[in-house]
């Protein structure tokens, strides 16, 4: 089961604002090295979860890894061939709001090379432009 909320106060959301670069979640809070967005998107829990996986093959039960996104926006789809109108569609997917500059995973208890091949693995998986930082910089 992907990531999503247990429970939303409101089932469908509007589309939203996603212009300017993140206010918050934009350095390193709990491990040493990170992967950070350079682009605006929508990550769909889908996305997330298979660099969770990537990150978690390439550790191999060594070190410790922080998803720091989780997808709270429900995106509503209508099926195909159905005509306009008849109120707005059901949620498709669940997606997380990334702005630029947004800290979206860490890793601590293992070496650099290990961090920045766990990460690049992962970032072959998103949709946007990411950067490797490390703690200290």
């Amino acid at each position: 089961m992907p990531l999503m909320p247990k429970r939303v106060k409101y089932r469908k959301a509007q589309r939203g604002n996603r212009s300017g670069f993140a206010q918050s979640g934009c350095t390193l809070e709990f491990g040493e090295y990170g992967l950070k967005a350079l682009e605006r998107a929508w990550v769909t829990a889908i996305q997330l979860e298979a660099c969770r996986v990537a990150i978690n093959r390439e550790l191999k039960r060594k070190g410790k890894m922080w998803i720091r996104v989780f997808p709270d926006k429900p995106i509503s789809k209508k099926p195909l061939e159905v005509r306009m109108g008849k109120g707005k569609a059901a949620v498709d997917k669940w997606v997380a709001v990334i702005k630029p500059g947004r800290v979206l995973f860490e890793v601590d208890g293992i070496s650099e090379e290990q961090a920045r091949e766990a990460l690049r693995l992962a970032a072959t998986k998103l949709p946007i432009y990411t950067q490797f930082i490390r703690r200290g910089r």
